[in-house]
């Protein structure tokens, strides 16, 4: 059973990036985290949200990003999702330095980025009807 969870939904515009960072480090606060931890979790939601903004929607302004965040006991659980195209192959996608829009000068190392930061990550998208990312960090700050 969750201790307490959030839900958000927002326009995917760049602008709402740093908003989506700010919410959930907000909302994990409660968990005491480190500064370390903090980051990690802002780090990793700043990528799931640039990757849905720039891949799912190709910045097209009318989709719609959705973040679920629910904390039980030392633990949280971010849900990441768009309606966007959707990715044609995960496993290439995951692959560190991969990137579908090399004209953006995209890095490639979003998932690797999500992967280091935190405990899971698990991807999964349909060709045409979005994209779902959820990851999950365990907290040593809270006893």
């Amino acid at each position: 059973m969750e201790d307490n969870k959030v839900s958000i939904e927002f326009c995917s515009i760049s602008q709402n990036e740093g908003f989506a960072r700010v919410a959930v480090a907000a909302f994990v606060a409660q968990l005491d985290p480190t500064v370390e931890e903090i980051t990690d979790v802002k780090t990793s939601v700043s990528e799931a949200v640039t990757n849905s903004i720039i891949h799912g929607y190709e910045n097209r302004k009318e989709g719609i990003i959705k973040i679920e965040a629910s904390i039980t006991g030392n633990e949280i659980t971010i849900i990441i999702s768009d309606k966007g195209k959707g990715i044609p192959d995960i496993d290439q996608a995951m692959e560190p330095l991969y990137t579908s829009r090399p004209d953006l000068e995209r890095s490639g190392m979003g998932f690797t980025v999500m992967e280091t930061f935190m405990d899971d990550l698990e991807v999964s998208s349909k060709d045409g009807q979005g994209t779902r990312i959820v990851m999950k960090k365990k907290f040593n700050s809270v006893s």
